[in-house]
């Protein structure tokens, strides 16, 4: 009995899911992103984002070829200095929280009014949204709704995940890209680093 009572103390207690915040904790997480949202919406230049990425990688984006299934992905590339600048001003929104989270930035896809992709994903990969692998996917309603408004939306209906969508303009003030802003309200911050 002695070397059981040893050995689950070796073993420390049983495994338990990573642990949840409060409500009011929750709360705390929401009120930090809307903030990082609302300052990402200023910082954030719509006129680099449209540059983000290239002409070949949007021509390849829709092409299929038996041939070779990785066509699109392998020809996703970006212009340096816009991408490097845009990510770096996303790493540093990111940095605003008191607790981990990620700034990505998505962005319709010209003549396919009813897609969008991700463009630039952080630090700590989270997304409440993206599928891994997808280089585009269907228009999200809240996305379609902060293009279409301007206006940033909060999103909680995936449990786990607290996130602010907000808007990137360009200097006209066109609507021309979201600002995801996201973290989970389970404390692990490398749960999605692969």
């Amino acid at each position: 009995m002695k070397f059981l009572c040893l050995f689950c103390l070796l073993l420390g207690p049983p495994a338990a899911s990573a642990p949840t915040m409060s409500s009011a904790t929750a709360a705390d997480f929401a009120s930090q992103l809307d903030e990082v949202a609302r300052v990402g919406s200023v910082m954030v230049d719509g006129d680099v984002c449209q540059r983000i990425v290239t002409e070949r990688a949007l021509k390849y984006m829709f092409t299929v070829d038996p041939r070779d299934r990785w066509l699109a992905g392998d020809n996703y590339d970006v212009d340096d200095e816009a991408f490097i600048s845009t990510k770096k001003t996303l790493l540093r929104l990111s940095r605003l929280a008191s607790f981990p989270a990620d700034v990505n930035l998505w962005m319709p896809i010209k003549g396919h009014p009813d897609k969008i992709r991700v463009v630039i994903r952080n630090t700590h990969e989270m997304s409440a949204f993206w599928p891994w692998g997808a280089l585009y996917q269907d228009m999200i309603p809240e996305m379609k709704s902060v293009l279409e408004t301007g206006k940033p939306v909060r999103v909680t209906g995936k449990p786990g995940w607290i996130c602010v969508l907000a808007p990137v303009s360009d200097s006209l003030g066109d609507v021309v890209g979201v600002l995801e802003v996201v973290t989970e309200t389970r404390v692990d911050a490398h749960a999605n680093v692969q």
